[in-house]
């Protein structure tokens, strides 16, 4: 499709100088995902400064039929922000205000566009903590994290970004504004509207600010990194340390060996922080207020499981250097697997004790289908979230394995669903799983999401053809 001229100028003149580009070399980085997997096209990038144009723009394009995108940060892995038949592109960019951080409410408030490590550095200064902490949290912004319902380390202790938002500022396909920004932790007056806006992916509104809940800054840390002869003895190994120390446990992430090799190798001022090779590693993280003491409890306990055999070795940072040493391993990993030629990404969630059992089959399924291919799963075992990837075989041929990327994600997907899981845990649905979650979702839930859409966007403009298709 090509937008309409006489819609694009309407548009173009509403935004001023400042609040669009056509030249093709300012879009180009906007219409490329991360991976390089999906590629899109759009003539004209639109960037808003207010709600209020924000409004005008969706009323324009509503009345116009012109179909729009919502971008943030542009660090989606499910094609969900990328513009593929022309639409027009709207970048948050520019509402990058935070509004207020509230150190006695214990709350914040962000325009779409805020980076979400400007965020924490905001919450940090204010003596306050905001919890969700992602690898990309240096490019990726509030508004797209709560588009996609973000997850990150912390989701143990803290919970997705659905737990994290307390208000939404929203405006809908036809330009209406719902003002739900809202600090309350308790309100029942009926549905609560912005749940729906929440991991929608732009698809039933676009967010323009966030309320979100702050928490008291952590004063106490302790980071251990564990080697495991298996991803039972991960799972047994968090239990254990759940019960030291108070249920205090912030993250706890799975590594393994293949994929520590593979951030040693490609990743600069790395280091493998133990003597011996292990099959697996685990990340743990506790943190607490002041006048409570992890590091001891956290030591006995690893010394316990390394006597029982749960663990075979360990270290705990005794320095913030050595501490971001550490949890540079564990989040340069997806990075690291670039240099090593394609790979199929999978973004599952299952229940923690069926997590060793389905890494075999699953791993089993896929090098049947694909001899000698490398499994790399890592992640939040904490929370049951699995990035269950698969890297080409060694010397293998990377555009004919990425040709495979459905067929294998089939066999992974139905194994997910054997299991009781979900096959999107954290990444969304976007364009990559939308016909998939046809396949795994019940009739009536597709329906009910299809009733939702037509209600708030009748004219289907806003990122159509993600998530759900009319």
């Amino acid at each position: 499709m090509s937008i309409d001229p006489a819609a694009a100028e309407r548009l173009k003149e509403l935004v001023g100088p400042k609040g669009f580009t056509e030249d093709p070399r300012q879009i180009a980085p906007h219409l490329l995902e991360w991976r390089g997997k999906y590629r899109g096209r759009s003539s004209l990038l639109l960037r808003p400064h207010s709600t209020a144009e924000v409004s005008r723009i969706l009323a324009i394009c509503d009345e116009t039929r012109t179909p729009v995108v919502p971008q943030g940060g542009n660090t989606g892995l499910v094609g969900g922000q990328i513009p593929f038949d022309g639409e027009v592109l709207l970048s948050m960019s520019r509402m990058n205000r935070i509004r207020d951080i509230n150190s006695d409410g214990m709350s914040a408030v962000a325009e779409a566009g805020v980076i979400l490590a400007q965020l924490q550095d905001a919450a940090d200064r204010a003596d306050c903590y905001f919890p969700l902490s992602l690898a990309s949290e240096g490019t990726c912004t509030i508004g797209g994290t709560v588009s996609t319902n973000a997850g990150g380390i912390n989701v143990l202790r803290y919970g997705n970004m659905r737990e994290l938002v307390l208000g939404l500022e929203v405006v809908l396909p036809d330009g209406r504004v719902l003002d739900l920004l809202h600090a309350l932790r308790k309100d029942n007056t009926g549905y609560d509207i912005k749940q729906l806006f929440i991991g929608a992916e732009g698809t039933l509104g676009v967010v323009t600010a966030v309320v979100l809940k702050l928490f008291s800054k952590p004063v106490e840390r302790v980071t251990a990194f564990v080697a495991l002869p298996d991803v039972r003895s991960a799972i047994a190994l968090l239990h254990r340390m759940q019960h030291a120390i108070g249920g205090l446990v912030s993250a706890f992430e799975l590594m393994p060996r293949i994929g520590l090799d593979m951030v040693l190798a490609h990743i600069p001022q790395t280091s493998d922080p133990l003597q011996t090779r292990a099959p697996w590693y685990v990340i743990a993280e506790a943190t607490a207020g002041a006048n409570s003491p992890l590091q001891e409890p956290m030591e006995q306990c690893l010394a316990v499981a390394i006597e029982d055999g749960v663990a075979t070795d360990a270290v705990v940072a005794a320095s913030e250097t050595q501490r971001e040493a550490l949890w540079r391993l564990r989040e340069s990993l997806s990075e690291a697997q670039k240099p090593e030629g394609g790979s199929i990404k999978h973004d599952i969630s299952l229940p923690i004790a069926a997590i060793p059992d389905f890494l075999l089959r699953g791993g089993a399924a896929v090098e049947k289908l694909v001899p000698g291919v490398r499994a790399v799963p890592f992640g939040h075992l904490g929370d049951g979230n699995v990035h269950f990837n698969f890297s080409v075989p060694q010397g293998g041929d990377s555009a004919a394995f990425l040709a495979r990327w459905e067929e294998i994600s089939r066999v992974v997907h139905d194994t997910v669903q054997d299991f009781g899981g979900s096959i999107s845990a954290e990444h969304g649905v976007g364009v990559m799983k939308r016909d998939e979650i046809l396949r795994y979702k019940g009739t009536g839930e597709v329906e009910a999401m299809r009733v939702l859409k037509r209600a708030l966007d009748p004219h289907n403009i806003l990122n159509p053809g993600k998530v759900i298709e009319l």
